[in-house]
């Protein structure tokens, strides 16, 4: 094999693959923060080494591959392990859904490698600017899939400072730009009249230490204060497995269950799991709900409770229900999972293969209240919800703490539940406030205001987790103009590098 050869190896389709798939270890469980980043690097470096948009969308394909095939491979488990789809077709859908995933990256290589900006350009703005706006739009075309956004691997460093500002699509926008840096310091070369590739390196430490510098700083801002008195919480975990979750025969059992754990509680504020009880509240003996909120009542405190709920109209909407000692309240999931929650007309086939019940649920209030509880304003967002910030922040600055209720049973013992709490350690950081995580099989968790962990129970354990959480009010950036400032940061930036050419080339020729 030639030299050429080699080198035409090492800058391929499978290496990209690779790198997709290790910047996974960035990601929770592992969280290795860094190899987000590094792996970004050298996807950049491979686009940088080629003018052609159509290799460039080829090497960002193979990237997407790589990375969501590791990273969302729950999806498979999903569809055949709980949802009875054969091995064969749910290895295809998934490979396909991956696929769709990958387009994205693909899109960002082609438009770069488009550009006609030199390459320090291209590192610094180009590449960083359209990665972000590709994870924005991939958060909210056909329904949206944020998963994997390269903003929530740095939620443990110092760049997770900027997230109260700009959210964690203006932080994905950060870690690009320390991938380009990384780029442009391992290299050194950046096309730059008049500057020697010692020089390049010597600014890309200084951007980089820049960067991070920054980041840290804003760590230490308080953006929002403490609001009334501390409050003591119970998040219930029943463990009930998916396959019996649903089972007509073990609903007794269930409602059994769940009575015991909330019964040797001491909070003011108990949390259950997204539809605890798998029956639509209408038809659960208000004996039982009595019961289960009777030892909270006596506390003059309030139990949040996930429940379907249906009305007079004949539609059904995943709900949570307060039951105690303030005024009964519900909110409705409005964020509704494709093919999982609802079904497009022509996705009705789909459906008929799979066993999931509750499939055809009605969106809730897009902009709901935060419900009254326990002396706390409790904005409530159910399962995947929290994966869309500014859906959340609809309840705030009102509401004085987050709470949400999950079943992420669906996905067995993958990646997927470790992922998820650190999207709602995101929304704890965004927000600046503490987030309460309810979830059936795991992960239950105390995310304090800050984004840190304070209690967690391990999964697939029957267990309640006990603490005490402090009520917060105020504003962070984030909460007041939500993605508007990251995606007009990266426009802007965008416009003045793709103009930059005409402009100097104008000003040359006067």
């Amino acid at each position: 094999m030639t030299g050429n050869a080699i080198l035409e190896l090492r800058r391929g389709p499978v290496p990209a693959a690779i790198a997709g798939a290790a910047a996974v270890a960035g990601f929770a469980p592992l969280g290795w923060s860094l190899f987000a980043p590094l792996a970004l690097a050298f996807l950049f470096h491979l686009w940088i080494c080629t003018d052609s948009p159509r290799r460039a969308a080829l090497l960002g394909f193979a990237f997407g591959l790589g990375h969501f095939g590791a990273g969302v491979s729950w999806i498979y488990v999903s569809l055949h392990d709980f949802g009875d789809m054969p091995a064969p077709l749910a290895a295809i859908a998934t490979a396909l859904y991956c696929g769709y995933l990958a387009l994205f990256p693909a899109l960002v290589g082609s438009l770069q490698a488009r550009s006609g900006t030199g390459r320090a350009v291209r590192l610094l703005i180009v590449i960083p600017a359209l990665w972000m706006l590709a994870e924005w739009v991939r958060s909210w075309l056909l329904g949206g899939f944020p998963w994997l956004a390269q903003g929530y691997a740095q939620i443990d460093t110092p760049l997770a400072g900027y997230a109260p500002l700009v959210g964690v699509y203006g932080l994905s926008f950060a870690a690009a730009l320390f991938a380009g840096l990384i780029v442009l310091l391992a290299t050194g070369h950046a096309r730059i009249p008049l500057r020697p590739s010692a020089g390049v390196r010597l600014y890309s430490v200084a951007g980089i230490a820049l960067l991070l510098a920054a980041g840290g700083a804003l760590r230490w801002i308080e953006w929002t204060s403490p609001a009334g008195k501390p409050l003591a919480v119970a998040l219930v975990q029943g463990d009930i497995a998916q396959s019996l979750k649903f089972d007509p025969r073990r609903y007794v059992a269930t409602l059994s269950t769940y009575l015991r754990l909330v019964e040797g509680t001491h909070a003011r504020l108990v949390v259950l799991p997204e539809t605890a009880i798998p029956r639509f509240l209408e038809a659960v003996d208000p004996a039982y709900l009595d019961a289960l909120a009777r030892p909270v009542r006596a506390r003059g405190g309030d139990l949040l409770l996930g429940v379907p709920t249906s009305d007079r109209a004949g539609r059904y909407f995943n709900s949570v229900v307060s039951l105690g000692a303030s005024p009964a309240q519900i909110y409705s999931k409005s964020h509704l999972v494709p093919l999982g929650e609802f079904v497009p007309p022509e996705f009705g086939w789909i459906v008929r293969i799979l066993s999931i019940p509750l499939s055809d649920f009605t969106p809730g209030a897009v902009r709901p209240e935060p419900i009254a509880a326990a002396g706390e304003r409790i904005a409530v967002d159910i399962c995947y919800e929290d994966a869309f910030g500014e859906e959340i922040i609809r309840q705030l600055p009102q509401a004085s703490l987050l709470v949400n209720v999950s079943n992420v049973a669906w996905f067995g013992d993958s990646l997927a539940p470790a992922q998820h709490l650190q999207i709602s350690r995101m929304r704890a950081l965004e927000t600046g406030r503490t987030m309460l995580r309810a979830t059936n099989t795991g992960v239950t968790a105390i995310v304090d205001a800050h984004g840190r962990v304070a209690g967690r129970l391990p999964q697939f354990t029957e267990a309640v987790l006990e603490g005490t959480v402090q009520g917060r009010t105020g504003a962070t950036p984030y909460v007041r103009f939500g993605n508007a400032p990251a995606l007009a940061l990266a426009l802007a930036a965008l416009i003045a590098a793709l103009a930059w050419p005409a402009v100097s080339a104008r000003a040359q020729s006067r």
